[in-house]
């Protein structure tokens, strides 16, 4: 039977926490609590026999405070927009002068981007709970309400001028609506679908990684060009919502929004290449054939 000694020594002060004295090396450590001296995380499935370590280990234990999920993340930032959307598009009081209180819009285009944006995030809620498989790995508490405070507080800024009494239709009336409409729904269903295809990647019950690659979907045919499909329909869905709804904080919300999954994008698409050598030169980040 194979024992060594583990020293757990703090991550700041480098004080020693505690020294245990023969410990089994089917002992499992969370990877979120020790860390090697060079700064990496051990897994959670790692086991202390594998490490290369000799007789003696040394790790370092690091407080990351307050932790959520992150299925629990995702649906505090998706639940937030949801219902924050709703209470300015039916004008509750307060919101708006108390002679437009829980009336309604005469423009069809209003209750078009109501059930738009409802739908969009009902989607990611749904695919939340069904679609997406999580890694044990947390977020930090703060983290989360940064991240809440930008998701409820662009809704409700989209909401109120969206939503506003004196908000006028677009330049082009139903044709500019339509036409809009027809992308926001391919790209919401293109973005699904994608979504699908990732979760699907060890469908078999295979540890080793894949990178995805187009089924039969048609809309899974824009991974022969990029790597992130999913962030490049997410855009679309939001450059038509904007063109809808001619509104221009929406459209500077799709330019954030477009800034950030770029950066998202561009650290997965590095990630394959340097992972998989067969990794398919084609593909770009997020952009087919530009970025």
């Amino acid at each position: 039977l194979f024992f060594l000694q583990v020293e757990v020594l703090d991550a700041k002060t480098r004080d020693q926490l505690c020294f245990l004295d023969k410990v089994c090396w089917m002992i499992m450590l969370r990877c979120f609590l020790f860390f090697f001296s060079e700064g990496k995380s051990l897994r959670d499935d790692e086991i202390l026999q594998n490490l290369p370590v000799g007789t003696t280990a040394t790790m370092y234990f690091r407080d990351l405070g307050p932790q959520l999920s992150w299925t629990m993340v995702f649906l505090a930032e998706y639940i937030g927009p949801l219902l924050t959307y709703l209470l300015f598009y039916f004008r509750v009081p307060y919101i708006y002068s108390h002679r437009h209180a829980f009336t309604s819009s005469p423009y069809p285009v209003v209750t078009l981007a109501c059930v738009c944006h409802t739908f969009h995030y009902m989607k990611r809620l749904i695919e939340t709970i069904f679609v997406h498989r999580f890694s044990h790995g947390t977020m930090p508490l703060r983290t989360i309400v940064k991240n809440c405070a930008y998701y409820w507080g662009f809704s409700a800024w989209l909401a109120y001028y969206i939503n506003h009494p004196l908000y006028t239709p677009p330049s082009y009336g139903e044709l500019q609506v339509n036409y809009a409409l027809v992308i926001f729904v391919m790209c919401e269903l293109g973005n699904f679908s994608i979504h699908l295809t990732l979760n699907n990647l060890r469908g078999d019950g295979s540890k080793g990684r894949k990178f995805p690659v187009p089924n039969k979907n048609p809309f899974t045919w824009l991974f022969f060009f990029v790597s992130c499909p999913n962030y490049t329909y997410e855009v679309g869905a939001w450059v038509s919502f904007s063109i809808m709804t001619q509104c221009l904080p929406v459209v500077f919300y799709t330019f954030l929004g477009f800034i950030q999954m770029t950066i998202w994008a561009k650290g997965k698409h590095r990630a394959y290449t340097r992972e998989f050598k067969d990794y398919p030169s084609l593909r770009v980040a997020i952009i087919p054939l530009i970025l």
